[in-house]
């Protein structure tokens, strides 16, 4: 199974790219699963070990929701943000442009990591907006959102994450970190904390990262994706932007992706009912995010063509 993919993850492996991975792929009905290397050298990667997704979260959570509540006519893409989140300073910000990435949101915010949960959020409710609205991926969009999804509601992330998605797609093993026993993310910290330094501060509260999860889950996760009706229009270009984006997802032709800066992502071909999930803790030894990515778009592209 997966030959030329199973020998360039050894080959990474070789390379300490990182330590290990796990890989599952879903092709002619069912899923198949690999594990490769170590988690930290010693300890051999198996079954059921959970990851920090990293900004993967943006689709297990908020993205997902928001395709639910777009679908339902609870939430108007070309609404302002300010509707349905008055907290926000600007008030032509749309929710569209928050959900494919084209929102002009400058992401810095000064001696960020000085502040706590209130005021990183006071801030990025002053946050500054710019005019062009070329593609710019920035967590700051999924933050927002998940503050206005908790305004809505009246309820934390954790709870509706559980309620909307978790509980009915029996995803038993996903939750906000930290996560103890979770496969360590850098060397010598303490496994299962939380490596996104925004979603350490903000903890359920947390829009663009900081959701653990399996493989186990992530394939029931992907389950709904191939097969509900809530994704049957998602293979379609919804930016106004430079780029082509889904709903919460990157969109290359008939494939939905999302990666997250730990190492993982998530690939789904409703049409041709193929996917691919790969989880590993790639800012284990180092991070050269730069060269990880190269590597990480080969690794895509060969999966994509043995799944096809």
């Amino acid at each position: 199974m997966m030959d030329k993919t199973q020998q360039l993850i050894n080959s990474h492996i070789q390379e300490n790219l990182y330590p290990g991975a796990s890989l599952a792929c879903y092709q002619d009905g069912k899923w198949s699963e690999l594990y490769f290397g170590t988690q930290d050298e010693y300890q051999p990667v198996t079954s059921g070990l959970i990851y920090d997704l990293a900004s993967v979260s943006k689709v297990v959570g908020v993205g997902t929701l928001l395709i639910f509540m777009v679908q339902e006519g609870t939430i108007v893409l070309d609404e302002p943000l300010q509707t349905y989140y008055p907290a926000f300073h600007d008030s032509h910000l749309t929710i569209r442009q928050l959900l494919t990435h084209a929102s002009g949101i400058d992401p810095f915010i000064p001696n960020r990591d000085q502040l706590n949960r209130e005021q990183l959020i006071a801030a990025i409710n002053q946050i500054k907006v710019n005019s062009p609205k070329s593609f710019l991926y920035t967590d700051i969009n999924f933050i927002l959102l998940g503050l206005m999804l908790e305004t809505l509601y009246g309820k934390s992330l954790d709870v509706l994450f559980q309620e909307r998605i978790f509980t009915p797609w029996q995803m038993t093993e996903t939750s906000f970190g930290p996560i103890k026993n979770a496969v360590p993310t850098v060397k010598g910290q303490s496994a299962g904390l939380v490596h996104d330094p925004k979603a350490r501060v903000l903890g359920r509260h947390t829009g663009s990262a900081g959701l653990f999860s399996t493989i186990a889950d992530l394939e029931k996760f992907v389950d709904h994706y191939l097969q509900d009706s809530f994704a049957e229009g998602l293979i379609q270009n919804y930016s106004l932007s430079d780029k082509e984006r889904s709903l919460a997802w990157d969109l290359q032709g008939d494939w939905l992706l999302h990666t997250g800066y730990t190492g993982t992502f998530v690939l789904i071909n409703r049409l041709e009912q193929k996917a691919a999930i790969f989880l590993t803790n790639r800012t284990y030894f180092y991070d050269d995010r730069k060269y990880w990515i190269s590597k990480r778009d080969q690794l895509i592209e060969l999966i994509k063509t043995e799944l096809l």
